[in-house]
């Protein structure tokens, strides 16, 4: 006999907790390159412009964020749990790709291939925690899938800046990658299990309540055009939240590709560089299990811009500063800000958008979001090639404090009453 679909977070804790696992691992494929990527592409391929040794990031962002949009959609018309586990297939050859590439173009394919498990993955455990919980939970949700996943991305950015400056920048660090991706599609295999029929829950308890403002009408099947449209430009809270993910994930991406460079070229030694590394990604991955459930008590906007505006403070810090101690201080504040931002982003767009479309609008969402690693990539190459890395930190700067404003002065609050 089925058993009844419940929404909430203690009636489906083991699938929760589950999904809260597997995104780890999704986030460890990524931390694996934090430290050791950009020194690689100096030091092993010789690439010199900073333009060119950026050129990973930029298609792994552009990968991402196209398969974001379709993992939504997938995900909405053939499953949760399928489209998942496609992205675990995309993960297996990326470190074997990584150990043994004999030209930098190898490295810029597996990105590829990183940035498409990334978009399916990720994407997928993010939807699928918000089908389980319900409305009146998602910023804590959101916090701990988000945690699990930048947590993650900080262990394994430290275990492999410690492997490689004990064995080498290759191919060591990435055998850490055949375990991630080996376990990963293991439990997705056997023990996760489908989610689109709690969102269908919530679209009938939906269609019994009163029409509220704050959500999105679009009907229960509009096209893909239209939800396009709905969350990258007509919605109010769904573009601020857009375009402040898109900003976000582009100041991350300088962070991954130009502090590495920037901080072994002041002398730090790769120990060094990777407890930076790690100091970031850990401080955002573990304050947003407070900040996600901060964001159901006082709202959405309140957070999402004071921690765009921290961001731009930070990373002001660190381009005007030097050694490691002050760089460490701005990692951490970068970090918390960071938190402050991304699962309250989420949120807010699971506020805003029907269930029966909210895969594909968390897709849109995550589209321009992770394109920014792209954006973030391309401008702080140029800026840091004609003006140096410290101007390259400065702009973006500029550009997250602006994005911050706008969300305070323009965005609705999203969070139900």
């Amino acid at each position: 006999m089925t058993q009844p679909v419940r929404l909430g977070f203690e009636a489906n804790l083991r699938q929760f907790v589950l999904l809260v696992v597997i995104n780890g691992f999704v986030g460890a494929m990524v931390g694996l390159e934090r430290t050791v990527l950009p020194l690689l592409a100096e030091q092993v391929y010789g690439l010199t412009s900073h333009s060119a040794a950026l050129g990973f990031i930029v298609t792994f962002g552009i990968s991402k964020a196209a398969t974001n949009f379709f993992a939504g959609r997938l995900s909405d018309r053939i499953g949760r749990r399928p489209t998942l586990i496609a992205g675990w297939l995309f993960a297996i050859p990326v470190p074997l790709l990584v150990m043994w590439a004999p030209t930098w173009s190898w490295i810029l394919f597996a990105n590829v291939l990183l940035g498409i498990n990334q978009g399916l993955a990720w994407s997928t455990t993010v939807i699928m925690k918000i089908d389980l919980v319900g409305p009146q939970r998602r910023g804590f949700a959101m916090g701990l899938n988000e945690a699990a996943g930048y947590v993650a991305v900080a262990v394994a950015a430290l275990a492999s800046g410690m492997i490689a400056e004990n064995f080498g920048l290759r191919p060591q660090p990435f055998y850490l990658g055949i375990a991630f991706s080996a376990i990963g599609l293991g439990l997705s295999v056997a023990f996760v299990r489908e989610t689109l029929g709690h969102a269908q829950e919530e679209k009938r308890i939906l269609s019994e309540a009163p029409p509220t403002e704050r959500r999105a009408t679009l009907g229960d099947t509009p096209s893909a055009g239209a939800i396009f449209w709905e969350t990258s430009w007509k919605n109010p809270a769904l573009f601020s939240a857009s375009q402040a993910g898109l900003i976000n994930n582009l100041n991350d991406g300088l962070a991954w590709g130009i502090f590495p460079i920037m901080f072994a070229a002041s002398g730090l030694d790769l120990g060094q560089i990777g407890t930076l590394a790690f100091a970031y990604p850990a401080t955002w991955g573990l304050t947003q299990l407070w900040t996600g459930a901060l964001s159901d008590r006082v709202g959405r906007k309140p957070l999402i811009s004071s921690g765009m505006i921290l961001q731009a403070a930070a990373l002001a810090m660190i381009a005007s500063t030097t050694g490691f101690a002050a760089w460490f201080a701005g990692s951490l504040f970068l970090g918390f800000g960071t938190a402050l931002v991304y699962p309250t982003l989420l949120a807010a767009i699971s506020d805003v958008a029907h269930p029966s479309w909210r895969g594909s609008a968390v897709g849109v969402y995550r589209l321009w979001r992770d394109s920014g690693y792209a954006f973030g990539a391309l401008l702080a190459g140029i800026i840091a090639d004609q003006f140096g890395l410290e101007a390259a930190i400065m702009v973006v700067a500029g550009l997250t404090l602006l994005s911050g404003l706008h969300v305070l002065l323009r965005m609705p609050e999203t969070r139900p009453s």
